[in-house]
């Protein structure tokens, strides 16, 4: 099996794995939309960080182009274009 992360023993590994395969598909679902939910909270509070002046809605493109990418964001939401600074610095 290979190894999900490099400061965990592969003993605990194999214990995460196999709570993982007892969880129900609606609790499997559950983690999978709480966890996408903290990453997408986090990267938020990371463009904010970055960015103290930004907008709500640059917020919101700036985490788009992150998660779709500078050129689809832009064609998405014309309204990105004037974020010029988007590709690497966010």
């Amino acid at each position: 099996m290979a190894v999900l992360s490099a400061d965990t023993t592969a003993d605990i590994e194999q214990r995460q794995v196999e709570a993982w395969r007892r969880l129900s598909p609606v609790e499997r679902l559950r983690l999978v939309s709480d966890t996408t939910r903290a990453v997408m909270e986090l990267s938020l509070a990371g463009i904010r960080r970055r960015h103290p002046q930004a907008s709500e809605r640059e917020c919101f493109l700036r985490l788009a182009a992150l998660r779709l990418g500078v050129d689809t964001t832009q064609q998405v939401y014309p309204d990105a274009a004037h974020l010029t600074d988007l590709r690497g610095a966010w």
